[in-house]
């Protein structure tokens, strides 16, 4: 982890695919690795859990899960990324906007038929007594 003020060294996937593949076909050790790369020259341990991490990824995802930005924290309940959702299309979007408000009208339009049939009930009740 970076101090403040420094910014965060950023390798490309590339970068990433062939050093995991190197380190396989050679068959290095993660601090082999680290000095062959000159990874973290100046840290101990980070580099070592960089590598470790980006041959999970590559061992789970492939190639294209070292694409995937992976900064933030999860959402403790649901396990999904924190942030804004994605946009949906503009006619998806349209459509829902009208199926709420259909929706609406709906409810609307029950509870005064329940209120109406209510009142009846009421009514007619009284009238029997």
């Amino acid at each position: 982890m970076a101090k403040k003020g420094q910014e965060q060294k950023k390798y490309s996937t590339e970068f990433k695919v062939s050093v995991i593949m190197d380190m396989r076909e050679q068959h290095l050790g993660y601090a082999e690795t680290v000095r062959k790369y000159e990874l973290g020259k100046n840290r101990t341990g980070g580099p070592i859990h960089m590598i470790q991490r980006w041959e999970r990824i590559y061992l789970e995802e492939g190639a294209e899960g070292l694409m995937k930005e992976r900064r933030g924290r999860a959402c403790s309940a649901s396990g999904t990324r924190k942030g804004r959702p994605p946009k949906l299309d503009k006619k998806v979007e349209e459509d829902l906007i009208a199926e709420n408000q259909r929706l609406r009208m709906e409810v609307e339009y029950l509870k005064k038929l329940s209120a109406l049939v209510l009142a009846e009930e009421r009514k007619n009740g009284k009238k029997q007594k």
